[in-house]
């Protein structure tokens, strides 16, 4: 594979266009592992070296080995609201800030997930779309949590039990016993949150406005839930 030749080091077993080689391979299937990525080479040029040039090689070309990042995929739309969200909050004051309730639940996984599968990928670049696994379903096993910050306090961990969050549940198990909590504390809050799309659930709305709550929707602006 390589020999020594006196007063050296070792010599390199592969050239600069091998190198570019490697590094291409690599970054058309991020996914694929370093011994494969050797037999490709050797496929391709008869030189046969070894999975730890390989990746000595791709860490000199900026590739690392790295978890990838498991979320639902942001749309175009996703990233428009995101924006828009930022644009009309950014002149806010702390004061404005400390009377705003930031929630959201998310679904934790029951089961076993590994994720040993690495991907080779540049660093800073986590969430590039070619560097995410997108995972869209929750497992069948899962359970549902629920919880809420503010500038000078939280609220506690509440257990979203047999099903899912629906209007009315938001309204009996999250806006009433909350909204009493924090009221008497700093008074009237805004709450912001998965949950707060009233517009989408009418029943939900109703009850609102009928209970004079103040409610806003981020939801699908800053929405990147995803099984834990």
């Amino acid at each position: 594979m390589c020999s020594r030749r006196y007063g050296g080091g070792l010599v390199r077993s592969t050239t600069p266009a091998d190198d570019r080689y490697i590094v291409l391979s690599a970054k058309r299937n991020r996914r694929t592992i370093a011994e494969k990525v050797a037999n490709q080479f050797l496929a391709a040029s008869g030189k046969q070296i070894s999975r730890k040039t390989v990746a000595r090689r791709l860490r000199g070309g900026g590739l690392y080995a790295r978890r990838p990042v498991v979320c639902v995929p942001l749309t175009r739309q996703h990233l428009t609201v995101r924006l828009q969200w930022c644009r009309e909050h950014h002149n806010w004051t702390e004061q404005d800030w400390a009377c705003v309730l930031f929630s959201d639940e998310s679904r934790f996984s029951l089961s076993s997930d590994c994720r040993r599968q690495l991907i080779w990928r540049e660093s800073g670049t986590a969430y590039r779309p070619e560097n995410i696994q997108e995972k869209d379903r929750y497992p069948t096993c899962s359970i549902m949590v629920w919880a809420g910050i503010m500038i000078n306090g939280r609220t506690r961990l509440h257990v979203v039990a047999n099903g899912t969050m629906t209007g009315q549940r938001y309204i009996d198990e999250v806006l009433l016993p909350h909204d009493r909590l924090f009221r008497g504390a700093v008074g009237d809050i805004c709450f912001y949150g998965r949950q707060c799309n009233m517009s989408s659930n009418t029943h939900c709305s109703g009850l609102s406005r009928q209970r004079g709550y103040s409610t806003s929707r981020m939801a699908s602006a800053f929405s990147r839930s995803k099984p834990h």
